[in-house]
């Protein structure tokens, strides 16, 4: 994991803090592309309402509540233009899929459609990085600001660790970056292995 970030230590916020963290800085320097990997396979997220419907077994207000998010989204992509920013986000993806990500991945589509960039790796394309065990969660911010975004063991947001410095960030840009090419499109993707899937149980 430390080959990917390139760094040893940083400093640990809260949730709170760090999501205050997150929207102080957030397009705070123009013309700077944030960068997501996202490797685990299941989440916990309260609070979400399509997450809620889910985890309740209501598949079809789950998947209308993604909908009504694209509006949202849409806001989202225009607001990162006018910063001449591109939103990438490389989602690591294990088969079989777990009902997490069956939900997930219909809420990546709608985001990719809604203008972010979004592309699926299989495991092996970070099997390099995970000797000592999975690569975390990790946010690439303006010029010089990465998060590793810590959660509990059910999933659960806790906060992240705040490294900072424009070397590191480029070294993680540029890691995460490599993975991105190796991707597919998360709509060839989600056309192939999730459309034609039953709404998922046992969650």
């Amino acid at each position: 994991m430390r080959d990917l970030l390139g760094v040893s230590s940083g400093e640990r916020l809260g949730r709170d803090a760090y999501r205050e963290d997150f929207r102080g800085k957030d397009f705070a320097v123009d013309g700077c592309d944030s960068w997501k990997l996202e490797r685990r396979q299941h989440f916990r997220e309260p609070g979400d309402p399509s997450w809620s419907a889910f985890v309740q077994g209501d598949w079809e207000e789950a998947l209308r509540l993604i909908e009504a998010q694209r509006a949202e989204f849409l806001d989202l992509s225009r607001l990162a233009a006018r910063h001449r920013c591109r939103l990438l986000r490389v989602r690591v993806v294990e088969q079989p899929l777990t009902p997490y990500l069956r939900w997930e991945l219909h809420l990546l589509r709608a985001r990719a459609e809604c203008g972010e960039l979004i592309r699926v790796i299989g495991p092996q394309h970070i099997a390099a990085y995970e000797g000592e065990g999975p690569v975390p969660e990790l946010v690439t911010l303006n010029d010089d600001t990465v998060y590793e975004i810590l959660y509990d063991a059910e999933g659960v947001l806790e906060g992240a660790v705040r490294y900072l410095g424009a070397r590191t960030r480029d070294r993680v840009a540029a890691r995460v970056e490599e993975l991105y090419v190796l991707g597919e499109d998360i709509g060839t993707f989600f056309d192939r292995e999730v459309a034609h899937l039953k709404p998922p149980t046992g969650v």
